[in-house]
């Protein structure tokens, strides 16, 4: 397998996407294609014993900051490092691809520029899987579309499945929609309609609405959305996570006896930190391109970049293109 790695795309980038493209290459027998200045990238590797490591480099002379207009990166930067590692992607010269820089150019670029919709797929959705009690569940879509239809968040719970069986290994996925509430008739307008359609859905194990207490106890393993509320959601979700556990560990600090209960806690509080670190997962899938796409965090360090390479490497094992090719089959040709 072959993954290519956006070398240029964390926020302190070189160094933690070299790092987890290293700790990648040792884990699994891939090559990892690393995209970027390949001066700087070399710098990094430096550092590292790289004997028995599949690692290449692919030099691109540009990068897409946090600043760059997701509009118009295909046209003032087309030598990108995102651009150059989706065009190998396209060109067959890579399996997958990931990146932790901007995610509206990684989205722009993908759909519009290099990889396209898979035909009959009316809008791609970055779709974000997270544990809960033990498990890995499916939240889709995370920020793609802000505003979307009733049809689109049809596809995204088709595609979602598609994810939870390929990638997660979830037999037949409970689906359910995000809502203000589990009853029957709550929702907006969005909400009920899509409730409509997935209820009559061929296939769809369609469980109905679930709230957020819902989606964090596992009552569903794909949750719709669409990207406004998505987005919110899980930024809420890993926001009021990260800020237990800082206030768990201050008052575990507080004085000497707190210490010596933080002592013995300590690995019970090391799972569960597991459990809520969003690296621990590693990035976002874009799910309705032509190509195996993973997004991660800006401020990814080398576990993060490590993990969604993995990802990557999960999805292309589990034939998820494909998959998703078939189950979108019936939408027409109206995919770019």
């Amino acid at each position: 397998m072959r993954i290519a790695v956006d070398a240029m795309g964390s926020d302190a980038c070189p160094v933690p996407d070299v790092d987890g493209a290293v700790q990648a290459a040792r884990q699994a027998n891939d090559t990892i294609i690393l995209v970027g200045d390949q001066a700087a990238i070399e710098r990094e590797l430096a550092k590292y014993d790289r004997q028995g490591l599949n690692l290449e480099i692919v030099h691109a002379s540009q990068t897409v900051d946090m600043h760059d207009k997701p509009s118009q990166v295909a046209r003032t930067k087309r030598d990108s490092s995102m651009m150059v590692g989706m065009n190998l992607v396209r060109d067959g010269k890579a399996d997958a691809f990931v990146t932790a820089g901007n995610s509206g150019a990684a989205l722009a670029l993908a759909t519009l520029s290099t990889l396209r919709r898979i035909r009959g797929v009316k809008r791609p959705a970055l779709t974000q899987s997270f544990r809960v009690r033990g498990k890995e569940i499916v939240v889709t879509d995370m920020g793609a579309n802000a505003d979307a239809r009733p049809e689109w968040l049809v596809q995204f719970a088709i595609m979602g499945s598609a994810y939870a069986r390929c990638v997660l290994g979830t037999e037949n996925p409970r689906v359910a929609v995000l809502s203000n509430g589990e009853e029957e008739g709550k929702g907006n307008a969005l909400v009920k309609d899509t409730i409509g359609l997935l209820s009559r859905t061929p296939g769809m194990n369609f469980v109905g609405n679930v709230e957020p207490k819902e989606l964090l106890a596992g009552a569903a393993d794909v949750v719709v959305t669409d990207g406004f509320v998505g987005n919110i959601a899980i930024k809420s979700m890993e926001a009021v996570a990260e800020t237990l556990f800082n206030l768990v560990r201050d008052e575990l600090t507080a004085n000497p006896l707190t210490m010596l209960a933080a002592l013995i806690l300590r690995p019970g509080l090391r799972r569960i930190y597991h459990q809520i670190d969003p690296f621990e997962i590693g990035g976002a899938p874009l799910l309705g391109v032509n190509g195996v796409v993973i997004i991660g965090h800006g401020r990814s360090n080398a576990k993060g970049i490590k993990n969604a390479i993995g990802q990557a490497r999960k999805a292309v094992q589990g034939h998820l293109i494909d998959a998703i090719r078939q189950s979108t089959s019936g939408y027409g040709d109206d995919g770019a």
